[in-house]
């Protein structure tokens, strides 16, 4: 294995957006670095599964259920 091409992993701590904090490796910054999360994985609809409404105008999401609508798209 090649030396000095792998990154350097060490201990920063992430602070979440509710103020809960752990340690983890990372390559992010140097040694004791803190994290501080802009999205929050236990909040985020992305990773909840949160309620997400389609709002289209007229636009991509019309002009697909138009082509395809009789596939069973919903609308």
């Amino acid at each position: 294995m090649k030396k000095d091409i792998h990154p350097d992993y060490h201990m920063i701590k992430v602070v979440m957006l509710d103020g809960t904090e752990y340690m983890t490796r990372s390559t992010y910054g140097s040694e004791g670095d803190t994290l501080q999360l802009d999205i929050d994985p236990t909040i985020h609809p992305a990773w909840t599964g949160g309620n997400q409404t389609l709002l289209d105008r007229g636009g991509r999401l019309s002009k697909f259920n138009n082509k395809f609508g009789f596939l069973g798209a919903k609308k």
